[in-house]
């Protein structure tokens, strides 16, 4: 049995880099950077969560052009709509095709299912969902 996945710890990281605690700062960048590569997953789900977090984590400083959090988190609904202008895409959609993309454009997927001995259909099943979840976790940090 797996232990199940649990990311609230790195939403509360980010929610209070958001509000303003920039004492944290260090400690995300730690944990980000180990979720990179997901080296220290209990499971290829857990290391699919890593990932995405990692990956929405960057792409959302990309979409917004600011790594500055409490900046993110200010924005009004009318900077957000020039946003998904510039982007082309709204937020949450940008977010969770760029984890997807990242798993074809990387060949992670082949890594993943080979290191914890999974087929590749079983870390193909789990892709779309995985996103949906981070995605939604970024999501509400920033509301």
């Amino acid at each position: 049995m797996t232990t199940p996945l649990e990311f609230s710890q790195v939403y509360t990281i980010l929610n209070k880099i958001k509000e303003g605690d920039d004492s944290h700062q260090a400690e995300l960048k730690l944990i980000l950077s180990d979720f990179k590569e997901g080296a220290k997953a209990e499971s290829f789900l857990h290391q699919l969560g890593q990932m995405f977090l990692y990956i929405g984590v960057q792409e959302l400083y990309k979409f917004t052009s600011s790594e500055n959090l409490k900046f993110i988190g200010q924005l009004t609904k009318e900077e957000w709509d020039e946003l998904v202008k510039k982007n082309n895409s709204d937020l949450h959609i940008y977010l969770a095709n760029s984890m997807i993309n990242f798993l074809k454009d990387k060949q992670q997927l082949e890594e993943i299912a080979s290191q914890w001995n999974v087929s590749k259909g079983e870390v193909e099943k789990h892709i779309m969902p995985m996103a949906r979840y981070i995605t939604e976790g970024i999501i509400d940090v920033l509301e």
